[in-house]
């Protein structure tokens, strides 16, 4: 089967997007601020947004299985405080979790955590336990900036992240290492902060010791690893002077890299570069890139296109159309076998 490990609710009905401007405006004026029993979305509703638009693609391109989560760019960490955090969180949660139990056979959750800027991290934790437990999501979507661009957080190997990363750990579950909107105007969202959020994950994680301290941690750079990929030899050349073992064994038993690439030779290099065990089949679909490539003919996220075309063999296919996908979510493996996929 194919699993695609990167989707997130782009398409969600306009009544979501709708009660989030009444939140952001109840910011200003909490008399306005609306409930979440307010939001009216049906099972109709939800059905219509996925039938025509994922679940259509997903059939047209051969594509069997998604990891949904809330849209990226709608998570917005930076805005209003963590109770403001907390309920648009759970919201979006929510949407994903009743997808999948509309189409079980196509969609698994993952989760968006209620980050907000200078908030102890452990209060994620409730709503990953949740998630977990009550929703079955098998990952969290975390982000390393939740201040939307002006990276006030520390570092991703720094101390604070650590109530977390137990949890992970305990549920045995990996992180996609994943970014929100920018409101810095130096970064466009998706053609710039998305990149800088993915190399920079990277190097914090090169520079320190983390998985020294967390062995069974798991996290997944998105989009091809940014420019990780291209400039393995400068990364392989820094972690030599910084008296770091090679890379394969100080980071690649713990950081995966997805192929959300869009043009063939950016695959190419992915697969070239980084070893098959460390990349998972990923396209995004109906997110940053939405349109047709004129060189090709073909949709930009088509991404399964370009992993048929690349030099590999049947068994290395395998292993990122699937059998990646089952070794680094265990619980989406447990999932499938339940179902007995």
């Amino acid at each position: 089967m194919i699993i695609d490990i990167h989707g997130h609710y782009t398409t969600a009905p306009k009544a979501l997007e709708a009660w989030r401007n009444r939140q952001i405006a109840g910011i200003a004026n909490p008399a306005d601020m609306p409930r979440a029993s307010e939001l009216k979305i049906s099972d109709d509703e939800l059905r219509e947004s996925i039938e025509q638009n994922q679940l259509r693609l997903m059939r047209e391109r051969g594509l069997d299985l998604t990891v949904f989560s809330p849209r990226a760019s709608f998570m917005a960490h930076h805005i209003g405080d963590f109770e403001v955090s907390s309920s648009w969180a759970a919201i979006c949660n929510e949407l994903c979790y009743r997808v999948s139990q509309l189409f079980p056979q196509h969609f698994i959750p993952a989760a968006m955590l209620p980050q907000s800027p200078g908030v102890d991290v452990a209060t994620c934790i409730p709503e990953l336990v949740k998630c977990v437990e009550q929703y079955g999501n098998v990952a969290v979507n975390l982000n390393p900036d939740p201040s939307g661009g002006h990276w006030t957080s520390p570092p991703l190997s720094d101390r604070y992240w650590y109530p977390l990363y137990e949890k992970m750990v305990e549920y045995d579950i990996p992180a996609m290492v994943h970014v929100s909107t920018s409101c810095n105007a130096c970064f466009h969202t998706t053609g710039a902060h998305y990149l800088n959020a993915d190399t920079t994950a990277f190097m914090q994680c090169l520079t320190s010791d983390l998985f020294r301290e967390f062995p069974t941690l798991k996290f997944v750079i998105p989009h091809g690893g940014g420019a990780v990929p291209y400039h393995w030899g400068r990364f392989r050349g820094l972690a030599q002077e910084l008296k770091k073992p090679l890379l394969e064994e100080h980071l690649l038993n713990n950081l995966f890299f997805d192929t959300c690439v869009y043009h063939q030779p950016g695959i190419d290099l992915l697969t070239k570069v980084i070893p098959v065990d460390n990349i998972l089949f990923a396209s995004e679909m109906i997110g940053a890139v939405r349109g047709i490539d004129p060189q090709t003919g073909h949709y930009f996220d088509d991404t399964r296109r370009y992993i048929e075309a690349s030099e590999m063999n049947p068994d290395q296919r395998y292993k990122i159309y699937e059998g990646n996908a089952r070794r680094v979510y265990p619980r989406l493996d447990a999932a499938l076998k339940a179902q007995g996929r």
